[in-house]
């Protein structure tokens, strides 16, 4: 791959980032199916920092053109921008969706499917849910990026619903929220604690569905939600209201 001369715009550099790879994977230069130069590697190329890259990769996995796999790295995606549903790609937030609303709307699916989760949850979903919260475990002991493992929690705990539709909602939508995970887990994220209470939060959240509280799931779910979002200053006075939006999946206690 041709080595690219350093980017000089510090305020697009993510985003030129993201569509020079973008033409890559359109020239064929990165077949479908191909795993990325490393983020290391990356870096080095377009003379940036590894966080630029990072966010670069952000937003072509939110417009569906790569996947990610913990621990294996980045994938251009087997039908690359396939997705038929996209969040803005102007503005501010995850790949340019306004980060309050990306917030909210996260906010509605996730608290109505940790509370189902709670309900359904079987010994498999425990074990996938252990593995991702073990992961993000190891990544906060060491000051490491856990966004991945981080978005496999999330990914589990749609699993775990036992509703294939909502699965395939939620791990779709994960390429699209993936970038609002993304400053939990940065070098500022470790440093103001984000990290570390963004975690205890999961723990809280895991244990309501092992213990198969529904109130508590959802409870867990929706405090995560409203404290990721303030640690962003995104202001979530506002959404209590939002639960009265979803239908009560699991039923009555």
């Amino acid at each position: 791959m041709t080595p690219m001369a350093p980017l000089v715009r510090p305020s697009h550099l993510s985003e030129t980032v993201s569509q020079s790879i973008e033409q890559w994977i359109r020239d064929g230069r990165l077949a479908p199916g191909g795993r990325l130069p490393t983020e290391k590697t990356l870096a080095s190329e377009f003379g940036v920092s590894r966080a630029v890259v990072r966010e670069a990769v952000s937003r072509l996995k939110a417009e569906g053109l790569i996947t990610t796999r913990q621990g294996a790295g980045a994938f251009v995606a087997a039908r690359p921008g396939a997705a038929t549903f996209r969040l803005a790609a102007s503005g501010a937030g995850a790949a340019g969706e306004a980060l309050d609303h990306v917030f909210e709307l996260r906010y509605i699916v996730e608290t109505a499917a940790a509370a189902m989760a709670a309900r359904r949850r079987t010994a498999a979903d425990l074990a996938a849910l252990r593995e991702a919260l073990g992961g993000m475990d190891d990544a906060l002991a060491r000051g490491e990026d856990g966004t991945e493992a981080d978005d496999a929690f999330h990914t589990a705990v749609a699993a775990a619903t036992g509703n294939p539709a909502v699965g395939r909602f939620i791990r779709f939508m994960g390429g699209q929220f993936f970038a609002s995970r993304v400053p939990t887990w940065d070098a500022r994220g470790h440093a103001q604690g984000w990290a570390r209470d963004s975690q205890r939060e999961h723990h809280q959240l895991f244990d309501a569905i092992l213990a198969q509280d529904v109130s508590a799931a959802r409870a867990a779910a929706r405090a995560h939600l409203v404290h990721a979002a303030a640690r962003l200053g995104v202001d979530a006075s506002d959404w209590d209201e939002a639960p009265r939006m979803v239908p009560e999946w699991e039923g009555e206690q």
